[in-house]
This record gives structure tokens, sequence and C-alpha cells, in this order.
């Protein structure tokens, strides 16, 4: 089969298309032939080994897994012996979590990191939900997000930032979104009833106050980003950030002066990990098939330009989901 492999950390250049063998699906796995995938923070993070911290966990001298992209859709091929809750035909989508390897024709997932696919959405739109959906469900559940709260999301244009304000929406929230000028009528249109455009405005220097501050960006102080709290309120954060040259910490600082801050403040500081599972994948399927959620698509790209992909994702601000027709 054809797939996006990468043998050394670096930039796009070091993914290449090759042919690899077929995976055979384990015991407790389903083999799914990808018809789409879609790119995440944590692809090009996983692909250059930046911040150098995380390579204690991706592979210290090169990456772990071998073919890179967790969010994948496509249609069961054969499963395990072990396998109850999927047969072959079904269409399903899923994260792979670190185990990687969406960018191919063909992939093995445990049979509960999938689930099956909203009817109403295409491939691509199916892909562009796991890891950014189950991102936003867990950040909003993180910070009690209920009818008549305030909510401010920083980096409301990108892949988690889009589906958040419609899910705050969902959940009877005001939403306040963060992001650049050109994407103001966009965040409008997802339900965000009010906008601060970083280019003109800084919201940490505005009046107003939310009972939770959901940080998809990593680019503010921990103070900016408390600044705008109500006294009792909460603090989200889940920074990806753009690629800048390479760095020792990365987000990953931010995360950690939160971590040793939060025993010490009245508000709730939230450091946030998203766990695949099929417990949210099927809550993203039926907020879909319902109309209240609807992937938001920059680009597609085939299979063999991933690089040109990850080029445009880690660079340029991509607004919302880049995906990948296989």
């Amino acid at each position: 089969m054809k797939a996006i492999v990468q043998d050394r950390y670096g930039p796009p250049e070091t993914l290449t298309l090759a042919d690899v063998d077929t995976p055979v699906p384990a015991p407790d796995e389903v083999l799914v032939r990808v018809e789409a995938a879609a790119l995440n923070a944590y692809d090009w993070h996983a692909m250059r080994g930046d911040p150098r911290v995380a390579r204690l966990a991706l592979g210290r001298t090169r990456p772990r897994a071998r073919i890179r992209g967790r969010d994948v859709a496509g249609r069961v091929e054969a499963v395990g012996a072990r396998v109850r809750q999927v047969r072959p035909g079904d269409a399903v989508f899923g994260d792979l979590g670190d185990a990687n390897g969406a960018f191919a024709e063909y992939v093995c997932v445990h049979e509960n990191l999938v689930a099956a696919k909203p009817a109403n959405l295409t491939p691509q739109q199916a892909a562009a939900l796991p890891l950014a959906g189950v991102t936003a469900l867990m950040g909003l559940d993180a910070g009690r997000v209920g009818p008549g709260h305030r909510v401010l999301v920083n980096g409301a244009s990108g892949g988690v930032g889009t589906l958040a304000v419609q899910l705050a929406t969902v959940l009877g929230a005001t939403v306040t979104a963060v992001c650049s000028t050109r994407n103001v009528d966009l965040v409008r249109s997802l339900g965000a009833e009010h906008v601060v455009d970083y280019t003109r405005d800084d919201f940490a220097r505005d009046t107003r106050r939310y009972d939770v501050v959901f940080d998809l960006v990593g680019n503010r102080s921990l103070r900016a980003l408390r600044r705008v709290l109500t006294p009792t309120g909460t603090l989200v954060l889940s920074g990806g950030g753009v690629y800048r040259g390479g760095s020792l910490l990365g987000p990953i600082g931010l995360i950690m002066r939160g971590r040793l801050l939060a025993p010490f403040v009245r508000h709730r500081i939230v450091v946030l990990t998203a766990v695949p599972g099929r417990h949210h994948l099927d809550t993203l399927r039926a907020h879909a098939e319902n109309g209240r959620l609807t992937p938001v698509i920059d680009r597609d790209y085939p299979l063999h330009e991933v690089p040109l992909a990850m080029r445009y994702l880690e660079g340029e601000h991509a607004r919302a989901k880049v995906v990948i027709t296989v």
C-alpha cells in the first residue's frame, strides 16, 4: 500500500510517499481502508520533534511511529477475532492516538477508537472531527460550561476553535471568539456573539470578564489569561501554536507554569489532554447528525501532497481544518 513515511525528525520534506506492507489487524483491531485523514497541530509537532522535550514521548532520536496522521475516516475492510462492535463494510471515523498511521491507504486501529461515521458528513468532514472535536468537548466539560456562561475562545478560527465555538453555543453559553480579521465573519457564522480581532484589539485589556477562557494558542501569559476571568472563572489550557523555528518547551512551558500555579490561585486552571475514545466520538456524531456541529474545511490535499499540507498547517495560520483525501 501507499503511505506517507518519516524516518527522521525534520521539515515537511522528510515526509515521503512510499510502498509499505498493508497492516494486519490484531484480535482487538479493525483494518480500515482510509478515505480521508486530517491534520492537527500534533502532527507537525511529531514531524519535527518540537518542542524538543516532547521527544521523550515521541522518540528520542527519530519518531517511533513511522507513518504520520491521527484522524481518519474510512470503511472497515476486516476485523480481528475479538472485535464485537464493528463489522466489515461499516463506515467509521476515529482518532488513532499516539500510534498514528492515518496518512496511508490502510490502517489498523483498536475497535474502541473508532465509531460509526456521521451519516450526513462526507469522509473529509468526518475526518476533521475526532481529535479537534474531542479536545473541544473535553475543554468545555472541564470548564463546566452551561447556559448563561460567558466563554472566550482564544484561537477560535482553528480546528479546535471552530468546533468549540459551535459546541459552547449548543450548551447555551455566550461566546467571544478571538481571531484575525479574515476570520471574523467565519466565527460569527458559527455562533460567536462577540469577536475580538487580535490584529486590532487585545482581549486581555478589555473590560469583559469570562466564566471560562479556553486557550488554544499558547501565545499569552497566565497573567493575561487570568486577568479576564471572573473571580471564580476557569482557565483551560490546550495550546498548539504554529512552528517558529524550534524550541525546547514551546506551549508546554505555559502548560507547566499553569500546573505549578493552579494550587495557589482562586481561579481554576485546567491543563487539557484529549483522550480518544468511542464515547466522545458518539457525542460528536449525534451533534453532527442533528445539525448542531459542522466541520469547517480550509483545504483538501491528495495523499502525495501531505508535505505541502503540513507546510501550510505549521506556518500559515490555517483556517479550521486541513484534510487529506486518500
